[in-house]
């Protein structure tokens, strides 16, 4: 049901280089970067997560994102993980099942830079 997200972001080259490094794993990358003002389109085979520059002061005051990317198999949650500790993003959770939500589904998550819980999720058993 979602074409598309944006996120603000307080500093696009550090956002940059954990979102190239943290959705690599999920097989995503850069697909569109416009050169008026470092807006940047992430995908797999059209850009679906954008970042771009806060345009406010209000950015500071934000609520926190939740944003999950869906992983094709559980080991690309843990690649997604691995990558996002060696950018040196804060684990809320390790990667695990969260029979909670259902009896598959396996999640790691973590804050990225402007301190959004960013997840990798993947639906089917390993």
């Amino acid at each position: 049901m979602i074409d598309h997200i944006s996120v603000q972001v307080r500093d696009p080259a550090v956002s940059a280089a954990f979102y190239d490094r943290v959705l690599a794993t999920l097989g995503g990358k850069r697909m569109i970067e416009r050169n008026d003002g470092g807006v940047i389109g992430y995908g797999t085979t059209h850009p679906t997560f954008w970042i771009g520059p806060a345009t406010s002061d209000e950015v500071e005051a934000a609520h926190e994102l939740h944003i999950a990317f869906a992983s094709a198999d559980r080991a690309g949650v843990r690649a997604f993980h691995a990558a996002a500790v060696e950018a040196g993003a804060e684990v809320l959770h390790e990667p695990r099942v969260w029979p909670v939500y259902h009896p598959a589904y396996y999640g790691a998550f973590v804050r990225d830079p402007d301190g959004n819980n960013v997840e990798a999720v993947c639906h089917v058993p390993e």
